[in-house]
């Protein structure tokens, strides 16, 4: 038998396996190149705060990876960024921050962002803001007529905010798919309008007199416009939580709860209690200091892990707190 058909077979045959093998590298390479474009080119919106942060995740859902800068438990007013967290705002396809002086040490980053031709949206200055109040009226001494930034304590703001950050999504995050984000805010809308149908029949339960509000710093005006509270006082009298209150402060704030007949201070979560003890000692002991989750949402299992579960833990804290349950 001849062996030039033996070779002939083995020449084929390492033909086929040399072309398999080119096939394969192709494919490799092929796969390799798209999953690397797909990670280029996944749509990214940054959020400054966790609470906005929880906000835009549930309407922008699957359709973009939401980067949210704000660690739980921090503090919107004092929280800065790293090196690679300012990079990241560059990054982005939108940026969406709360805005109206909020983020203290992080809003020249979005500035710079914005400067380099970012796409950005500061919801507070979009949801019809409120000015602070004079201090006679209870307000902060050092910020009467400018802009309150805790928008989201009134859900109703935190509906509009919904549709605005849909449309800038929309509008500026190249990808997504604008049916998909319209559904998750429309869905989110009703469980808006849920959450404030609930937090007006539980304060329901609250005397009118009652409806008396001291906290830690001004944060409340929104929920106390929206919901027919009183602000009385805060032990720190500012808008931010980076003020510290004088012996005169704490003074006129025991004489205005004296008046009022307060006798509850809520006291934010992620601030340290200590001055609000200090005013307890000062109405000896006829005060009690109720933790709140106002400024900033928890870790996940800590009672606020998302804006509903925060508003609606607080509003129970606060109908418990005012009736005396």
């Amino acid at each position: 038998m001849s062996r030039h058909p033996v070779k002939r077979r083995a020449r084929a045959g390492a033909t086929r396996l040399r072309g398999l093998v080119a096939g394969l590298l192709t494919l490799v390479t092929a796969v390799t190149a798209s999953a690397c474009a797909t990670g280029e080119e996944r749509p990214r919106v940054v959020v400054t705060t966790n609470i906005l942060g929880d906000i835009t995740r549930e309407i922008v859902g699957a359709e973009a990876e939401v980067t949210v800068l704000m660690k739980p438990d921090a503090d919107p007013h004092s929280f800065g960024l790293s090196a690679v967290q300012a990079a990241e705002l560059e990054r982005a396809d939108l940026v969406i921050c709360n805005g109206l002086g909020l983020e203290e040490n992080v809003l020249r980053h979005v500035d710079a962002a914005r400067a380099s031709g970012v796409a950005t949206l500061a919801v507070g200055d979009a949801v019809d803001p409120l000015t602070f109040h004079a201090s006679d009226d209870g307000g902060p001494a050092d910020a009467a007529g400018q802009a309150d930034p805790h928008f989201w304590t009134d859900p109703d703001r935190v509906r509009k905010a919904t549709g605005l950050i849909a449309d800038q999504v929309i509008e500026h995050v190249h990808g997504v798919d604008g049916t998909a984000i319209r559904a998750n805010a429309d869905r989110y809308d009703a469980e808006l309008a849920d959450l404030t149908a609930w937090m007006e029949k539980s304060f329901d339960r609250i005397p009118e007199d009652d409806r008396a509000l001291v906290t830690n710093h001004h944060v409340f005006g929104y929920l106390a416009d929206r919901f027919g509270f009183r602000v009385i006082g805060a032990v720190v009298p500012s808008g931010t939580t980076l003020a510290s209150p004088s012996s005169a402060d704490l003074k006129s704030l025991t004489e205005a709860m004296e008046d009022a007949g307060v006798r509850t201070v809520f006291a934010d979560s992620s601030q340290p209690t200590r001055l609000a003890e200090v005013l307890r000692t000062e109405l000896d002991d006829r005060v009690r200091v109720v933790r709140l989750y106002s400024e900033s949402l928890t870790a996940k299992g800590g009672g606020a892990d998302t804006y509903l579960r925060m508003m609606r833990a607080n509003t129970t804290a606060m109908t418990d707190g005012l009736t005396g349950a």
